[in-house]
C-alpha cells in the first residue's frame, strides 16, 4: 500500500511541476534530495558504528544479560502465559533490554526471534495471543534511556550537543511505555470480562 502512495505522490509531483512549466524542479530535486541523502547516510555510519561498537561491549561485558535479570520480574507480570524457563522469556527479555539501550540494529532480530518463541506457546495460530499483543505494544512504545539513532542524527546535522534530548526521550519513552501497559491490562481485562 505505502509503495501506492509514495508512486502516486511522485507523479502528482512530477505531473505539477510540468503543468506550471518547471519540470526542471523535479530533477533538482532529486538531485539535492540524493546529495542530502548520501550526507546524512555518512553521518550516521559512523556514529551508529560508534554507538554499536559501545552496546557490543557492554554485550560481551554481560550488561544486557544483567539488565535482562534486573527486567526479568517486570516480564514476568507482564507475561505471565509465559513459563519463565520457557525460550519466549529470555528472547523477550533480551528484546526489552536491546530497546531499553537504544539497540534499534539489535531489536529487530531480537524481537522477530522472540516473537516466534511467543508463537510455539500460542495455541490458536491464526490469532495472536495475549503474550504477543503485549510484546508488540511494549515493543513500540519502547523504553529508552540511550536513544542511540536520534544522537546519531542530531550529530549527523550539525547539532552542538546531540545527547541533550537523552532526558526529554527518557521521560516521554517512559510515559509511552507505561500507558501502553495500562492499556493492554485494561483491554485484556475487558476482552476476559466479556468472555
Amino acid at each position: 500500500m505505502m509503495n501506492y502512495i509514495w508512486f502516486g505522490m511522485i507523479i502528482a509531483g512530477a505531473v505539477t511541476a510540468a503543468a506550471k512549466g518547471e519540470i526542471n524542479l523535479v530533477t533538482e530535486g532529486i538531485l539535492k534530495g540524493s546529495e542530502q541523502a548520501v550526507l546524512v547516510v555518512a553521518g550516521l555510519i559512523g556514529m551508529l558504528t560508534f554507538w554499536s561498537g559501545i552496546m557490543r561491549i557492554a554485550r560481551d561485558a554481560g550488561l544486557i544479560e544483567r539488565l535482562s535479570r534486573l527486567v526479568g520480574p517486570l516480564a514476568r507480570r507482564l507475561y505471565p502465559d509465559v513459563p519463565p524457563d520457557h525460550p519466549a522469556m529470555g528472547a523477550v527479555l533480551l528484546s526489552m533490554s536491546a530497546n531499553f539501550l537504544g539497540l534499534g540494529n539489535a531489536c529487530t532480530p531480537l524481537g522477530l526471534k522472540a516473537m516466534a518463541h511467543l508463537q510455539e506457546l500460542n495455541p490458536s495460530k491464526d490469532t495472536a495471543s495475549n503474550a504477543q499483543c503485549t510484546f508488540m505494544a511494549v515493543t513500540s512504545s519502547s523504553l529508552t534511556v540511550i536513544p542511540t539513532t536520534i544522537i546519531a542524527l542530531r550529530a549527523a546535522h550539525g547539532s552542538h550537543s546531540p545527547t541533550d534530548i537523552i532526558g526529554p526521550i527518557v521521560v516521554a519513552t517512559f510515559c509511552s511505555t507505561a500507558v501502553t501497559i495500562l492499556v493492554d491490562r485494561l483491554l485484556r481485562n475487558w476482552r476476559l470480562r466479556r468472555g
